[in-house]
């Protein structure tokens, strides 16, 4: 008998959490946070409380869930210990990547030893899960946006030398790459640039990204551009749930895209 199970592949970013004690499932009116989300919008209101309903909801212990950044609000690791508790918490196998507001992301080794048991972080690297590689960097704003300056040129270059490096580190047992980015990786015109070609030149099929929120999300990449597909993934633009991105089926101990 020939053992088939299913994997799906869900994303959801920008989770912006910000807990000062441990959560305790059920016991929501009990939470305590550092920087309540509501000041950004009424969509916000309970936010923690909506992510963790709408995840166990969603998603089983086999699934896959793709965190783009902005994971915390927290400035050192140490302050950050209640929110990655919290993905601790919820079901599936976590990936993530740095967002421009992770400042407590410092030495990637001293941030994987912190991680739960079911959390993964990725820098200037990558995963192979099943026959998915994940790869990605945090990006940045692109050449031709507005305000566009030679210190954005210098982190716009250094991060595409990551995404590379990612790229790089490619499995060979992969059939399909997923690449994460925090930023959308083009301007808001949705200039073809450099971020563009990579994805083009290791055959990436689909790229997820965040940090658009409420009054941008006009900015969004189409659904598919280049040949590639691109998802916004932020919890506000999502309702604060995950958002089925692919599905694998697994053959004895091969996986199989559908």
């Amino acid at each position: 008998m020939i053992l088939v199970s299913k994997m799906r592949i869900f994303a959801l970013g920008d989770l912006h959490l910000s807990l000062c004690r441990p959560v305790i499932p059920g016991a929501w009116d009990d939470l305590a946070l550092d920087k309540p989300m509501d000041i950004f919008g009424p969509q916000w209101h309970d936010h923690t409380t909506k992510i963790y309903r709408r995840w166990v909801d969603t998603v089983t212990p086999e699934d896959v869930v793709l965190v783009p950044g902005d994971i915390s609000w927290a400035m050192t690791l140490e302050d950050a210990s209640y929110d990655l508790e919290f993905l601790g918490l919820l079901p599936g196998k976590i990936i993530m990547i740095q967002g421009n507001h992770d400042y407590w992301w410092h030495s990637i080794s001293r941030v994987r030893k912190a991680l739960p048991p079911n959390v993964h972080a990725i820098q200037n690297d990558g995963i192979l899960m099943g026959d998915t590689y994940f790869a990605g960097t945090r990006g940045w704003v692109c050449p031709g946006s507005a305000g566009f300056t030679q210190h954005d040129q210098k982190i716009y270059l250094r991060e595409l030398k990551r995404l590379e490096l990612s790229l790089q580190t490619v499995d060979r047992r992969a059939k399909k790459i997923i690449v994460m980015m925090h930023f959308m990786p083009v301007n808001d015109l949705h200039d073809r640039n450099d971020f563009i070609n990579l994805l083009e030149k290791y055959g990436v099929e689909h790229c997820v990204y965040g940090h658009l929120h409420q009054g941008a999300f006009q900015q969004k990449l189409p659904d598919e551009k280049w040949g590639i597909r691109f998802s916004l993934v932020s919890a506000d633009f999502l309702d604060f749930q995950p958002k089925l991105v692919g599905e694998a089926k697994k053959v004895g101990e091969v996986w199989y895209h559908e």
